[in-house]
């Protein structure tokens, strides 16, 4: 039973990677008064172009920094868009996450000849785990042994990275000049304004921070989790994302527990697959579903009264003009 705990808690851990990197993206875009549904988008894009790049340089460090500056790119665009032309900050991220979804496949075809997927990374062209030192020789002691094995290491870069993200992330926001200034933004634009603060510049900046963060966790699906692209592969990740951010009310320590429960219910949806209830197999549908259907059960009945930054989703107009 033990062992199975452990085991659940380390799947949890990689599921919940790419979560935690994009409701961190999305927290600081939120922040700052733009919503962001494009999450998807970028996750895709940027796992495609880390994917790609790896494969035909057999670097990973290449393939992150492509996967990273495709994320911006397309974080960018999303700010051209709702920040300089005040658009629909909704309708632009979903023209963001088809942008992303039919041009990877498109350029995967055309590229690599392999119905949209990259091919299979290995060696250096992807991000190996990490195993702390004596892990084999502690496997076997009591309680701990297993906790410093199979928990704590193994890992690749990237999920301690996610981990490490949380807290400055927190630090950012809530211990440091450019923190208050960007959630004073997402609050009263106006009064930032005229205490001489550009309302855009901050607005950019949060864009560009969301872009790095997603990135990351596009190139973990692709180049860490699994070993190459393959079409659709974020498969709602981003959207689950701006729920955990729901749920944890814009606040990075909750957020990051709402990524975590996630991943442990995807986690135990894959155990629970081919077990027999009353003599009755689970449907494989069913488990697969069981992620999604309880995230928004959760959502609708537990988290209470989630207050939004005030200047969500609106587009900021100088009296000026």
């Amino acid at each position: 039973m033990y062992e199975t705990l452990i085991l659940m808690l380390d799947s949890t851990i990689r599921v919940a990677t790419p979560l935690i990197f994009a409701v961190l993206a999305g927290l600081f875009c939120e922040r700052s008064g733009v919503v962001n549904i494009g999450l998807e988008g970028n996750l895709l894009a940027s796992a495609f172009a880390g994917a790609a790049t790896a494969s035909m340089t057999g670097s990973a460090v290449q393939g992150l920094l492509a996967g990273v500056v495709v994320s911006i790119a397309m974080s960018l665009l999303h700010g051209f868009a709702t920040i300089t032309h005040r658009g629909d900050q909704v309708v632009s991220g979903m023209a963001v996450n088809i942008l992303a979804a039919g041009l990877t496949v498109t350029l995967g075809r055309y590229w690599f000849d392999q119905g949209g997927q990259t091919p299979a990374l290995d060696g250096d062209a992807r991000f190996a785990p990490l195993h702390f030192p004596f892990e084999k020789e502690l496997f076997d002691v009591p309680v701990i042994g297993q906790l410093y094995s199979e928990l704590l290491s193994g890992h690749t870069v990237l999920e301690y990275m996610a981990f490490l993200a949380v807290p400055a992330a927190w630090w950012v926001l809530y211990r440091t000049r450019f923190g208050l200034r960007l959630r004073a933004v997402g609050e009263a634009p106006a009064a930032v304004d005229t205490a001489g603060i550009s309302v855009i510049r901050m607005r950019y900046s949060a864009i560009l921070i969301c872009g790095l963060l997603a990135g990351l966790g596009g190139v973990y699906l692709s180049m860490a989790q699994t070993a190459q692209f393959i079409p659709n592969m974020s498969a709602g990740k981003g959207y689950m994302a701006l729920a955990a951010l729901v749920f944890g009310k814009w606040r990075p320590w909750p957020a990051m527990s709402a990524c975590l429960l996630f991943g442990f219910l995807d986690a135990l949806a894959i155990r629970l697959q081919g077990v027999e209830i009353a003599g009755h197999t689970i449907p494989v549908q069913f488990i697969e579903a069981l992620p999604y259907v309880l995230t928004v059960f959760l959502l609708a009945g537990f988290i209470g009264k989630a207050i939004a930054p005030k200047a969500l989703g609106t587009a900021y107009v100088k009296e000026r003009e």
